[in-house]
């Protein structure tokens, strides 16, 4: 018995020694303030958008994830906000959650950069689906609990954004809110939480010869007892019309992406992830899709 609740726990936790609790993006860089609270309002300017990643798609219960992100600048007060909602779904797994964000930006270089530190706040719904559940874990006492539960936790990050060049570190679910899925008597060895995360990321716009960019662009992630996670490549962006990018997440997948730019308000992105682990082109369903649309209120 102790066994299965053992189980549980990881598989509520996303099996924190091998997996993220919290998703990622093959076009993260494009989201905003996906990874960063302090990148809210960074591109001074109002950002709006959606995203759909399906991972493995051959594979019954594989990772999908929905994603609506917004971010502001209020120039009077120096002041940044974003946010965003998301589904993210594995198998019998749920989080469906809010994230907001707040950041102070302190001008740097006359105007033309800007140091700035943010504070997230974020609550989820973390649900199990218990019949997909039964057959493996039985009588488990876990099970006769309730099948979600409500949590909040907390975040912060600073960045320095240039016009070229922007680099910047966060810690996101500082609390490690317990999920206490289990509330009985037995000893546990395991107990479900939330897990920090740690970023550091950073791009640089190079502007090869006033229509054509590339943007080199790293993200590490970490948590503490699994391994450094790190995904890096870059994107070529012609008259700000359309691009293409190719990408590395390191002993997992390569990225193959393109989208197009309407009026350079109205952006459509389209990512391909072909993976090598945990299953690889010998696998049925070894690929992933994500797309991409964002507008930027730009005058």
């Amino acid at each position: 018995m102790k066994r299965y609740i053992f189980l549980l726990s990881l598989l509520a936790s996303v099996t924190v020694v091998s997996a993220q609790q919290l998703m990622t993006s093959s076009l993260y860089d494009q989201h905003g303030n996906l990874h960063n609270p302090a990148t809210a309002g960074a591109q001074k300017h109002g950002v709006v958008g959606a995203s759909y990643r399906k991972m493995w798609d051959g594979i019954d219960g594989g990772p999908q994830t929905t994603l609506v992100f917004g971010s502001g600048y209020i120039k009077s007060a120096k002041i940044g906000i974003g946010g965003y909602v998301y589904n993210d779904v594995t198998g019998p797994t749920k989080r469906t959650g809010l994230q907001t964000s707040y950041a102070y930006h302190i001008p740097l270089k006359n105007g033309e950069a800007s140091f700035s530190i943010g504070l997230e706040a974020r609550f989820q719904q973390f649900s199990i689906d218990k019949v997909k559940l039964q057959a493996s874990l039985g009588n488990d006492p876990v099970l006769a609990g309730a099948d979600n539960r409500f949590k909040g936790d907390a975040g912060v990050g600073v960045a320095y954004t240039g016009k070229k060049f922007q680099i910047g570190a966060s810690a996101s679910q500082l609390i490690q809110t317990k999920l206490d899925f289990y509330s009985g008597n037995l000893s546990r060895t395991e107990e479900a939480r939330l897990y920090r995360h740690y970023y550091l990321h950073s791009n640089y716009i190079w502007d090869v010869d006033g229509n054509t960019k590339i943007i080199p662009n790293i993200l590490f992630i970490y948590l503490p007892n699994a391994p450094l996670e790190f995904q890096g490549g870059a994107r070529v962006e012609h008259k700000e019309v359309f691009w293409w990018g190719l990408a590395l997440r390191a002993r997992q997948s390569w990225m193959l992406s393109a989208g197009v730019k309407v009026h350079k308000k109205f952006t459509i992105g389209y990512c391909f992830d072909i993976f090598n682990t945990p299953l690889s082109v010998y696998d049925k369903g070894s690929n992933g899709h994500e797309l991409l649309l964002r507008y930027d209120f730009l005058k």
